[in-house]
């Protein structure tokens, strides 16, 4: 039995507040996981009194990019320089975008540039020790996750100042009607112990040394600068153009084109860049883009949907929130969280029931069975809520597993058939974002998934994965203002008819290897994006067609020779990260791993010169600099805006987690919930009864 649910008959039963707090009491004393445990991932950095040695070696982040259409081309320069007297080795632990097709490496050391060369990954590694071990310069690019890398530069000499430049391409995807650039500013701190990992490794037993990250405490100012200079060019005018997360100077020349920079020497760099702009009227910029390559055609066809139409027969939805409340939502996070939580809850119709469940070392849920969205359970939950704080570790795959295993509303009172709604609340600062896919997908049948990414950098492979694996959204957001608005978009992307049975129908182009091989339920006002190869001639028609609330509906893209653009080269690196997003998002790639899936994945990489989980960037200086060993210093972090230092280096505390002290919160509130339910089973039988 749930132990809040045990704890809440207690309660109701005999009315004694001791019982519930001897049972709290109880639990911590007699569990030893909670006395030792200790999350085995990030840690605070302390700088060493070795005037020698540059514990600091990024000076800099430059960033470059340039969007065209829907393609953003990204440059990003980091500048290394060692200050001190030895020779350096530095690691420095950084995130990109989910979406990054990373096709390019160069190394820079004064005159001398160069090129980085794709190899398959423990050849990559390899190759790194041994020029390090030779005392020549090398860098080493490796995918920690999609969406966080491992830069390794060895034998920085003092005085050197290298400079690497990583390039990478994604698309832009706009939703309804506007679109957003996202350069991930840093990697949060990830909870690496208890079920999630033990011992530093994964729970199948994969080594991740890349989460053992050092971060510097919210006293300690970050040194490093991070400029960001942007240019937009599209041929449908520009408006509404800003930045939610910086202060950024906009120039722009024509109603085409726009350029966006940061105040010199800004090192904010603590938080996403999150760039915002729409086009006039509201468009988007639909069509059809094709590249014509030496051995391979590339097609992406993005098809607008129709506005979206009311229909008054919506099926009863049942909303089942899961909600983080773990130590590194301390502070703005849960804040966020809460407001998102009221708005969301506050907002549900009378026909749809609801559910709270809140997680971080252990889960509690509000009720044992969901309650129907009436003015008084809503009241009680949103108190429920206004009483909660953050501590503790981060346990989100027990969590998920006890919401799949949850009884839906009571039958007894309630027979309609509801469609199931999962909304997870987190920053998704874990290491299980592979196993949290599997066990979505794999319960497809019992529940949609939505994603709320709480954060000035969350996890977005974490959080989009999500979303991806339970065909449902995700949604981020980064500030009090941004719950509130999400929230109500969250109401209208799930009130409103879908389209649904997909099918997509192309005739004239001799396409093939297309992706995603399956077109999902369309719920929001977001384009259908096709991306393939072609063979032939281009022309003929792609179309999608689908079920709405008012029957059937098609779309149709038309292809011709003219679309044809050496301008769109970016397209064969983003058809080939989708087929590894395929092969790579919903794999197991721990203890049994799907050897086919690792040999395409790696086969892809090295055929596209793409960075992938199995294929590395490397390059090496052929000059042997030094004959000193080099030292190694682990580039430390800033703490994402927001996040609390409960986040990094804490052990995870032997008294009790922040559940058990919501226990005394909802305890009366409970206990008053089963007498009602008492009162209103009886109460027919007293009625009965007086009729005789």
């Amino acid at each position: 039995m749930n132990i809040l649910r045990g704890c809440a008959f207690i309660l109701a039963s005999t009315g004694s507040a001791s019982l519930m707090l001897l049972s709290h009491t109880s639990y911590a004393d007699t569990n030893p996981s909670t006395q030792t445990e200790k999350t085995l991932s990030p840690y605070f950095f302390v700088k060493s009194n070795d005037p020698s040695i540059d514990q600091l070696p990024l000076k800099s982040t430059d960033v470059k990019v340039n969007i065209t259409g829907v393609i953003a081309d990204v440059v990003v320069t980091q500048h290394y320089r060692n200050e001190g007297t030895r020779p350096l080795e530095a690691k420095y632990v950084f995130p990109a975008s989910t979406h990054a097709a990373v096709y390019g490496l160069q190394m820079q050391i004064g005159d001398r540039v160069i090129e980085a060369k794709i190899r398959e990954k423990k050849q990559a590694k390899a190759e790194y020790v041994q020029a390090k071990s030779e005392g020549k310069s090398a860098s080493l690019l490796e995918q920690e996750r999609p969406n966080v890398f491992q830069m390794n530069v060895a034998n920085i000499l003092p005085g050197d100042d290298i400079a690497v430049k990583l390039h990478y391409t994604e698309t832009i995807i706009p939703t309804s009607g506007k679109y957003e650039f996202v350069y991930p500013g840093v990697v949060g701190p990830r909870y690496n112990g208890a079920t999630e990992s033990v011992n530093g490794q994964s729970p199948s037993g994969v080594k991740e040394p890349w989460v053992q990250t050092p971060y510097l405490k919210t006293s300690e100012a970050n040194s490093n600068t991070f400029a960001m200079d942007v240019n937009i060019h599209t041929p449908i005018p520009l408006q509404n153009i800003n930045s939610t997360s910086h202060q950024v100077n906009i120039a722009q020349p024509d109603k085409q084109h726009a350029n966006l920079t940061l105040p010199p020497n800004t090192t904010n760099g603590n938080r996403d860049f999150i760039l915002n702009y729409s086009l006039a009227g509201d468009r988007i910029q639909s069509g059809t883009l094709l590249y014509q390559g030496e051995g391979e055609n590339f097609f992406m066809t993005m098809i607008e949907p129709p506005k979206r139409v009311t229909n008054a027969e919506i099926v009863p939805r049942e909303y089942i929130f899961i909600v983080d409340v773990s130590g590194s939502m301390g502070g703005f996070p849960l804040d966020t969280a809460k407001t998102l939580l009221r708005n969301m809850v506050g907002n549900l119709r009378p026909t749809d029931t609801f559910n709270v469940m809140l997680f971080s070392g252990g889960n509690t849920v509000l009720a044992p069975h969901s309650l129907r969205a009436n003015a008084e359970n809503i009241d009680y939950a949103i108190d429920a809520i206004n009483q909660q704080y953050a501590g503790g570790s981060t346990e989100l795959l027990p969590a998920l597993r006890q919401a799949l295993s949850m009884d839906k509303i009571d039958q007894n009172l309630d027979k309609t058939v509801r469609s199931r709604n999962f909304v997870i609340i987190t920053d998704g600062y874990v290491t299980v974002e592979k196993e949290a896919f599997d066990l979505i997908r794999n319960n497809l049948n019992k529940a949609n998934v939505f994603s709320f990414g709480i954060g000035s950098d969350v996890n977005r492979f974490l959080m989009e994965g999500i979303a991806h694996a339970g065909e449902g959204e995700a949604f981020i957001v980064t500030n009090d203002e941004e719950a509130k608005v999400a929230a109500i978009k969250f109401k209208q992307y799930v009130e409103k008819p879908v389209w649904t049975h997909l099918s997509l129908d192309i005739k004239g182009l001799d396409a093939y290897d297309i992706q995603p091989q399956k077109l999902r339920d369309l719920y929001a006002d977001r384009p259908i994006v096709v991306i393939g190869k072609w063979r032939g001639k281009a022309q003929g028609s792609i179309a999608v067609s689908g079920l709405t609330g008012y029957g059937k509906a098609n779309i149709t893209a038309h292809i011709q020779d003219s679309m044809i653009s050496p301008d769109n080269a970016a397209l064969r690196y983003l058809w080939a990260r989708e087929k590894i997003a395929e092969l790579d998002d919903y794999t197991k790639l721990f203890a049994g791993e799907n050897d086919q899936a690792i040999q395409q994945i790696t086969e892809l990489g090295l055929q596209y010169n793409l960075l992938t989980q199995y294929t590395s960037f490397i390059a090496v200086d052929h000059i042997v600099r030094t004959k000193e060993t080099a030292d190694t210093v682990n580039q430390p972090l800033p703490l994402p805006q927001g996040v609390s230092e409960l986040a990094v280096g804490a052990e995870v505390p032997s008294t009790p987690e922040p559940e058990f002290y919501l226990m005394f919160a909802l305890a009366g509130g409970m206990g008053a919930y089963l007498r009602r339910r008492k009162q209103q089973v009886r109460k027919p039988d007293a009625d009965q009864s007086n009729t005789h």
